[in-house]
């Protein structure tokens, strides 16, 4: 008990960048500090020696609790809310590209699917627009444009997350009647950048059409 009055280590923390991050302690979004630290011996209280660096952390500035750098690999509220917005975007415009874009009822429930997440400024005109340029395109470039944007959401979204999306743009397909080959096909691309296994996208897109 002496020895550790008199010696012991510690650590000095230093802020080293800052930002807005997914606080699981307070289980919302709040501002975070990323702190570096250096390790001392001390005698007395006084530091000594250096001992090393130690592992950076994240301090919440609400709760002050500290976690692992790969706190910061969770999306906030706010940009998790952006990600499904613009998947579902995507996903709206991949579908009308790829064989839905010629038909007004489907437009019109591009709009709808759109809106609903999140765009509430969405006409049809704009979605035309945006829909002949990616339909400008061939179905491999269409089929990158929805893994990249989804790429980033997929990792976030449990399998009832997922399986929505997926639903959502089958919705448009199954708009003006049953799938044409290029809506199916794009459907398919879907669910695998959405990480659905191939039997679970058949399934749920045979269930979609006989609703």
């Amino acid at each position: 008990m002496v020895h550790s009055r008199l010696a012991g280590v510690r650590t000095v923390w230093r802020v080293e960048d800052d930002g807005d991050f997914f606080c699981a302690a307070c289980g919302g979004d709040r501002c975070y500090q990323r702190l570096g630290g250096r390790r001392r011996l001390t005698v007395l209280g006084l530091p000594v020696l250096p001992r090393g660096a130690a592992e950076p952390v994240v301090q919440c500035v609400s709760c002050r609790g500290r976690f692992p750098l790969g706190a910061l690999d969770r999306p906030t509220t706010t940009r998790l809310t952006a990600l499904l917005r613009d998947g579902v975007h995507t996903i709206a415009l991949a579908l009308l590209a790829a064989g839905g874009g010629d038909s007004p009822v489907a437009r019109r429930t591009a709009v709808e699917v759109v809106r609903s997440a999140g765009f509430t400024d969405c006409t049809e005109e704009r979605l035309l627009t945006l829909q002949a340029a990616l339909g400008a395109g061939s179905l491999p470039a269409l089929d990158r444009e929805v893994r990249d944007t989804l790429a980033a959401l997929t990792p976030h979204l449990a399998a009832p997350g997922r399986e929505s999306l997926l639903l959502r743009g089958a919705r448009i397909a199954l708009a003006d009647g049953p799938y044409h080959a290029g809506e199916r096909a794009m459907l398919t691309a879907v669910g695998e950048a959405l990480h659905l296994p191939p039997a679970d996208t058949e399934r749920l897109l045979a269930e979609a059409l006989s609703a």
